[in-house]
């Protein structure tokens, strides 16, 4: 049965909405989860979790070093904090202090990036960093996660708060469109399938997963099947998806709201060259810093797009023809 809804459109609840929702139900089984909040509880929608629990709640104000620091020490005395920040402030600003404080020192901290890349919008483009998958996919450890949609939350949020470890989670804050079915079940380091094909496999995470479905269907008017993959953890990226995707495939385009280098793209093309090398082609941010913009806009400006994926789609297939 597919795990995809009937007519897809965008979700009535905000993502921020039913992150706060799902870290209230957590914090209300487990009395060590805390919020650190870089003075943007009201950014990140964390507000509603200062009224529920005002004593597990703690706004350090604009020093995003400090609130990291505080939540490694949290993390040291056996709480599980949960850090939120912008996402380039809550990444590429305190890599040290992730790095040494934190993920050095084997600790329990939960790292959230509000609004990466072009989510940002009319933030601009010093609030819009294509690197932060990247920079912290180079953290020994540290687990990285980019829901697709608000239905993700509850089961992304439980198994960081009951998964000992630093962990990345990097979300969009508003509404986003609706992916998935209630109660669709989602593993940490598994990517789910959102469709089988034979000719190109696209693999992609976040707000690119709708894309991809879009490029999906208009590469299937051409005669081409397309797998589809949400690879919403990535990392660690789902090797075995990835090396059946090219066994069976044959070409992959991968598809990330990031930097092509460093994120998906080049994670998914690291499994490829050492396990089974095949065509592949990234969607993605190239040698560009961000601008001030609307989502739809700046999605097109830095070809972030469906029309896209399945440019590279074509290309992809034709350099597996030619058996390079």
């Amino acid at each position: 049965m597919s795990v995809l809804v009937n007519n897809f459109a965008l979700d009535n609840v905000e993502m921020r909405q039913a992150y706060c929702d799902a870290l209230i139900a957590e914090a209300a089984v487990n009395d060590k989860l805390m919020v650190i909040d870089a003075d943007v509880s009201h950014s990140v929608g964390t507000g509603r979790f200062y009224s529920a629990y005002p004593d597990r709640a703690v706004n350090c104000g604009i020093m995003e070093a400090h609130a990291v620091g505080m939540s490694a020490g949290l993390s040291a005395t056996g709480m599980v904090p949960f850090f939120h920040a912008f996402g380039v402030f809550a990444t590429r600003r305190v890599f040290d202090q992730i790095f040494i404080a934190c993920a050095y020192q084997n600790l329990n901290v939960k790292i959230i990036g509000a609004d990466p890349r072009v989510t940002a919008a009319t933030n601009g483009g010093t609030h819009m960093p294509f690197e932060d998958l990247g920079v912290m996919r180079l953290i020994p450890g540290v687990k990285i996660i980019e829901p697709a949609d608000s239905s993700m939350y509850g089961q992304i949020v439980h198994a960081m708060a009951n998964d000992y470890g630093v962990y990345y989670l990097r979300t969009s804050r508003r509404k986003t469109v609706r992916i998935y079915k209630d109660r669709v079940k989602f593993e940490t380091g598994k990517a789910i399938e959102l469709y089988d094909g034979k000719d190109v496999c696209i693999i992609a995470c976040g707000i690119m997963v709708y894309e991809a479905i879009k490029a999906r269907d208009e590469l299937l008017k051409k005669g081409i099947t397309a797998r589809v993959l949400d690879m919403h953890t990535i990392k660690p990226v789902d090797r075995k998806a990835v090396i059946s995707a090219a066994a069976e495939c044959g070409a992959i385009v991968t598809a990330e709201n990031h930097n092509a280098l460093g994120g998906l793209g080049s994670a998914v093309c690291e499994v490829v060259t050492e396990e089974l090398p095949v065509p592949v082609e990234r969607v993605g941010v190239h040698e560009s810093f961000g601008e001030v913009g609307t989502q739809d806009y700046l999605q097109k400006r830095f070809k972030l797009t469906a029309e896209e994926i399945v440019r590279k789609a074509l290309i992809c297939i034709e350099r597996k023809g030619r058996n390079i």
